[in-house]
């Protein structure tokens, strides 16, 4: 923790933020999304969750609809009812954290949100042409995965799936210059994620890469439990895990943030 607190108070530490985050405010979960995929094209709900993973769904939605519009709409809507975000004290721990970037997986805009509410100045990246806004002393927001305002950013079906395997996006190359430089944490995300533990991967392999020219940064992943099966991989991939005691996760990543925040 010594080296993490360190990095924070010298604004040498990014931020990277999963669903975890999302769901401590009340966002739905996934099978809601893949319900709703399976009414938009006529199924039964339970009968489509049966017939491939969440990639393939999305990929068939694609094709029956001809975009992913329809979808990006309804979640857009959905996601987006009747919170107070200035009521999350996580967020507002993030808002007024010492990160210069926030990298984040998710689509929903609270993080935006909690940023205005605390009169927090930001500028969102979501594709290429938003790299031209970035700004010295201005934290960045990188919807890695793409945004509801733009619907060729998002990655959700096989294909942009896919083409995000191949880690060759200006958004990829930005974040390799990104970890280069500054340690990483990532908050609420599952350890058993596929998508993150890929992304673990690929940032490993740019760290040993340049690890000769005396470039590796520690990164750090919060987990509310301990895991040492998990803690040994991500050990040599360069990531150190940093587990709670606190049974809730919600209140294991509060009490985390507040440590590191007013540490």
């Amino acid at each position: 923790m010594d080296q993490l607190r360190e990095a924070y108070k010298n604004n040498q530490l990014i931020l990277f933020v999963g669903s975890g985050v999302s769901a401590n405010i009340g966002l739905p979960p996934w099978k809601e999304l893949i319900d709703e995929i399976a009414v938009q094209l006529d199924y039964d709900p339970e009968v489509f969750n049966t017939y491939g993973n969440f990639l393939a769904l999305a990929e068939y939605y694609r094709i029956k609809k001809g975009s992913i519009g329809p979808l990006r709409s309804w979640m857009d809507r959905e996601w987006h009812r009747n919170i107070e975000i200035r009521d999350s004290e996580i967020h507002q721990l993030i808002v007024r954290g010492r990160f210069p970037a926030i990298y984040t997986t998710n689509y929903d805009r609270w993080l935006e949100y909690a940023h205005d509410a605390h009169g927090v100045d930001y500028v969102k990246i979501a594709n290429a042409s938003d790299l031209t806004k970035a700004r010295d002393g201005v934290r960045q927001i990188v919807k890695f995965h793409g945004d509801f305002d733009d619907d060729a950013s998002i990655v959700l079906d096989e294909t942009s799936y896919y083409q995000r395997l191949q880690f060759e996006t200006p958004l990829d190359i930005k974040l390799r210059a990104d970890t280069l430089s500054k340690a990483v944490l990532f908050i609420g995300y599952s350890l058993s994620d596929t998508n993150i533990r890929l992304l673990f991967h690929k940032l490993s392999k740019i760290w040993n890469e340049h690890e000769a020219l005396g470039v590796r940064p520690i990164s750090y992943v919060f987990s509310h439990k301990p895991n040492p099966v998990q803690e040994e991989v991500l050990r040599q991939w360069g990531i150190r895990m940093i587990a709670s005691e606190d049974d809730d996760p919600g209140v294991a990543l509060k009490n985390f943030l507040q440590q590191l925040t007013e540490a």
